[in-house]
């Protein structure tokens, strides 16, 4: 059995309706339950399964647990599908995913950069994903991380297809993707359901990986292309037409309006006349049923956001009934309703157990290999309020790697780092560190860029990631969570830790105070490189990475920035290439308290 799944899958697999019941599923009531000349289509659905195929954190080496108690992996989901399945019996139906499968996890990392599917390996998530049996998955924004070849090969690894009605060729505006499926169900007695999934993702993959698809793909707006392809589903004689969208329900974006919207999946159903219900994703956000009423026709569509790593399934049921009137019958939607189904009550299927063990092994091996030692205990834990060791490590690897390759007069030029607290819980022990503790401080797939900027771009940029605190009065002492993750016009649920970006120098200090009292936009103070104020026409070399360089989070003209450096890099392997051509992590030779904060002047105190 794979590490993750110690427990007899036999002995606690869900069977029958009780089976069913544990896992959070209500049965149809019987006023929807199909009677007469009605049918119900049953609609499977995940989203944002990110490489876990077992319930398994990489980075702790230990099965994977949360405050909540919830599991993950598509082994788990296996299990409940095939339970619901049993149950339906021979009522039809479909299987889809939403997107975000091929990155996440050092096991979707390991097989496109360690062993790469480009050089004959089986993703994985392949593996997991065709014994799970899909219909069709849409296409998420990190299925473009790894570049075109990775999520082409990827693709013909699949027993389904990856739909993305809105990635399309720059030239000819038509999809390079297939944007939908049909799917004919035969339901006896002459009658037949024919059934359209339509794909959609996300506009910002232009932003977030542009150096992968600039020239090669456009992404337009998923009302525009919605608009385009529902109609062409109804006039293919869909019945029904379900879209699978790699876009959130509460309409926002990261980036602002420089592109469609980001989160757009409760607009398509405004706006887009003859969608009867949507399966979300990319928000990783619960939302078992909502309907939204579509200004058009008036009718009712139904959304459901299964929670991400595969930590629930959505269940949608579609009661249709058969009308005859002149001309040829037709299935008339009589009601929709939607359920999610809980991991946590189920053991992991063995079929998919079975096909990913090597690999899953191979990949615990990975990253428990040890590459160096710490001089200290490093911790992340109090990276959002105060400056930690750990983050100067990624700072000055970032600016270390840029000052080696710049000529000419940028060499000349002071280079600066940005780096973001991605996991509170990443931390280096003293003594040993292996590829997992250096992986987990670093969890994206970024590439290290440089460019040049001016010291007022500093400030400006500096001032915006100062959103990320609350606005306080006083010096404390305060909990964390009073004076961070602020919520924002492009994050009103609060801003992420990883938009919380600290600058360090590499050469000397680049020092500021945060004073959280301030308004935002005013609130970096005392800013100085080498105990200097910095001039406004003064130019540094900025370390950045690739998400940020190319929009992600809307900071301040690091897109507009002259690029100095794009080596496509990785930083993640970067810092573990460091630490393995050094051997020792030693603070004493990084780390320096070059921020703080603080209320009118005076420093704060924030307790844990």
């Amino acid at each position: 059995m794979p590490h993750a799944t110690r427990r007899s899958v036999l002995s606690g697999a869900v069977t029958g309706a009780a089976g069913l019941a544990a896992a959070g599923y209500t049965a149809t009531p019987a006023s929807a339950a199909p009677k007469g000349d009605t049918v119900r289509l049953t609609v499977l659905g995940t989203t944002d399964l990110h490489g876990n195929v077992f319930s398994w954190d990489y980075y702790k080496n230990a099965a994977f647990s949360n405050t909540t108690g919830d599991e993950i992996g598509v082994a788990k989901v296996k299990t409940l599908i095939d339970a619901v399945r049993a149950e339906r019996g021979d009522d039809p139906i479909l299987t889809i995913d939403a997107g975000d499968t091929i990155q996440g996890t050092p096991l979707a990392y390991y097989y496109a950069r360690i062993d790469p599917i480009t050089d004959g390996a089986v993703h994985p998530m392949a593996r997991a994903m065709n014994l799970v049996g899909y219909d069709a998955a849409a296409l998420g924004n990190h299925e473009f991380n790894y570049g075109i070849d990775t999520l082409r090969t990827f693709e013909e690894q699949l027993d389904f297809p990856l739909l993305g009605a809105n990635a399309v060729d720059p030239s000819t505006k038509l999809p390079v993707f297939p944007p939908y499926i049909i799917k004919h169900y035969d339901l006896g007695r002459g009658r037949r359901l024919k059934v359209g999934v339509l794909g959609l993702t996300n506009p910002g993959i232009a932003i977030w990986d542009k150096a992968n698809v600039e020239g090669k793909m456009e992404f337009p707006g998923l009302v525009e292309q919605a608009s385009i392809y529902v109609p062409e589903l109804k006039k293919a004689g869909c019945d029904l037409v379900i879209i699978s969208a790699h876009s959130g329900a509460d309409t926002s974006s990261s980036y602002g309006d420089e592109l469609p919207p980001e989160n757009a999946a409760t607009l398509v159903a405004e706006q887009v006349p003859d969608v009867d219900a949507i399966l979300v994703g990319h928000a990783h956000r619960e939302i078992t049923e909502r309907f939204v009423t579509n200004t058009e026709t008036g009718k009712q569509v139904l959304l459901t956001e299964p929670l991400y790593w595969g930590m629930r399934v959505s269940v949608i049921d579609l009661v249709v009934r058969r009308e005859k009137g002149h001309g040829k019958p037709r299935w008339v939607l009589e009601s929709a309703t939607a359920q999610t189904l809980n991991s946590n009550t189920v053991d992991p299927d063995l079929e998919v157990s079975a096909a990913v063990q090597e690999q899953h092994e191979v990949v615990i091996d990975y990253v428990n290999s040890v590459v160096g030692t710490s001089a200290v205990e490093m911790l992340a834990a109090r990276a959002v309020v105060e400056d930690v060791p750990i983050i100067d490590f990624v700072n000055f690897v970032q600016a270390d790697a840029v000052k080696a390759a710049l000529t000419g007069a940028d060499a000349e030029l002071p280079v600066i780092s940005i780096a973001a607290p991605f996991s509170r819980a990443a931390a280096f022990p003293a003594g040993e560190v292996t590829v997992r503790d250096v992986a987990g401080l670093y969890i994206y797939d970024n590439t290290l860029m440089a460019v040049k900027v001016t010291g007022a771009q500093v400030k400006d940029y500096l001032e915006y990631t100062a959103r990320y605190f609350k606005q306080i009065s006083g010096t404390g002492p305060f909990p964390i969570d009073d004076v961070t993750n602020a919520p924002t016009d492009t994050a009103p649920n609060g801003t992420p830790d990883y938009n919380f970006d600290t600058i360090s120098g590499l050469d000397a200090a680049l020092t500021y105070d945060i004073d959280i009292a301030a308004a935002v936009g005013s609130r970096i103070t005392d800013l100085a490189y080498d105990g200097v104020a910095v001039a406004d026409d003064q130019e540094f070399v900025l370390a950045v990475n690739n998400y940020r360089q190319s929009g992600g989070g809307g900071f301040p003209h690091v897109t507009d920035a002259p690029v100095v450096y794009n080596q496509q890099v990785e930083i993640r392997q970067l810092l573990i290439d460091w630490v393995t051509a050094n051997q020792v992590i030693d603070p004493a030779e990084f780390a320096s308290a070059d921020w703080r904060l603080v209320s009118g002047g005076d420093p704060i105190t924030v307790t844990s």
